[in-house]
């Protein structure tokens, strides 16, 4: 098969072409003939050896590369519920084998999206965020009809799924931010947003506004901004760490004081430990697309241009989810 493997830890031009042999499903699992995969910051931060010395985490050479969107190739030894030649998409999984035209996925962490008329090119770039979006507002934050939610980061790959899925669960506001530099972007995005502002006005630019719930897939500053536009007993989600700021800390006391909670999702620990959230979060994502909750801007590279994607999301230059093509 093709692929692109990371030959070390480092910069964008350690990941190379590879041809490796064709992966075969052991019990349980799955093959799939990879149309579409999706790039992610998790892909560059293992990439460049941040969690080097994390147990589970990939060691080099490995093929990188967490969600992909294709066709059922083979099926293992007990699998059932899915039929050789059926769309599907793939949920991550150890962060390792999507940057491949090949794809091995376990049984309970592939969704199928046959008879949906989704294209897989959008199924990747958004059923798996939507679907881990879904488990992170209800069963990690546990979000209510009528919360008014703030989402940081607004347009990006991650939190692009979030406010579709809170307004499914019956948000009564959602707002998002983005670096001023987004914000020509911003007004011209299909996200169901009620409006976006620029977070290097916050907090004056929500003119006092106060929020039930706060996502954030950014830190640093953002973060410690969160917790006063957070309304009393307000929930922060930590879902990610975008700024690169692996130093900052917020002040536990303030979280005392102000009765807030703050909760961390990290979708590649939370979903294996719930396996139950999966179908109904899957069900959630599929309406969510069909709806028109879901329209985020897609970059599509080849494969081979897979150091091109990494340099485009390590700069920030990416507009929206960044796709690899086989």
């Amino acid at each position: 098969m093709k692929a692109v493997q990371v030959s070390r830890f480092g910069e964008p031009g350690v990941l190379v072409p590879a041809d490796l042999p064709d992966p075969t499903p052991g019990p349980g699992r799955l093959a799939i003939d990879v149309t579409h995969a999706a790039v992610g910051l998790i892909d560059v931060y293992i990439r460049q050896g941040l969690f080097r010395d994390a147990a589970g985490l990939p060691q080099p050479p490995y093929v990188p590369g967490l969600e992909v969107a294709g066709t059922v190739r083979a099926l293992g030894e007990g699998v059932t519920g899915f039929a050789v030649g059926e769309q599907v998409v793939a949920l991550p999984a150890g962060g390792t084998g999507g940057y491949a035209s090949v794809y091995i996925s376990d049984q309970a962490r592939t969704v199928s999206t046959e008879g949906h008329d989704i294209d897989p090119a959008l199924a990747v770039a958004v059923v798996p965020n939507a679907i881990m979006a879904h488990a992170a507002l209800t069963g990690a934050i546990r979000m209510s009809a009528g919360d008014s939610v703030l989402v940081h980061g607004a347009l990006g790959a991650f939190a692009a799924a979030f406010p579709g899925i809170a307004r499914q669960l019956g948000a009564s506001r959602v707002v998002g931010t983005v670096r001023t530099e987004r914000m020509g972007a911003a007004s011209a995005t299909r996200l169901p947003y009620d409006t976006v502002v620029d977070s290097a006005l916050l907090p004056d630019a929500l003119d006092g506004e106060k929020f039930d719930i706060i996502v954030d897939p950014v830190g640093g500053l953002v973060r410690t901004q969160s917790l006063d536009l957070l309304a009393p007993s307000g929930r922060l989600l930590l879902v990610g760490n975008a700024s690169g700021d692996w130093d900052h800390r917020i002040d536990s006391n303030r979280i005392w004081q102000s009765n807030a909670t703050v909760t961390g999702f990290n979708a590649g620990a939370y979903m294996p430990a719930h396996p139950e959230a999966v179908r109904p979060a899957a069900e959630a994502a599929l309406k969510a697309v069909a709806d028109g909750l879901a329209g985020t801007e897609i970059e599509i590279h080849s494969l081979a241009d897979a150091a091109t994607a990494h340099e485009r999301l390590e700069s920030h230059a990416a507009n929206g989810r960044i796709v690899l093509t086989p």
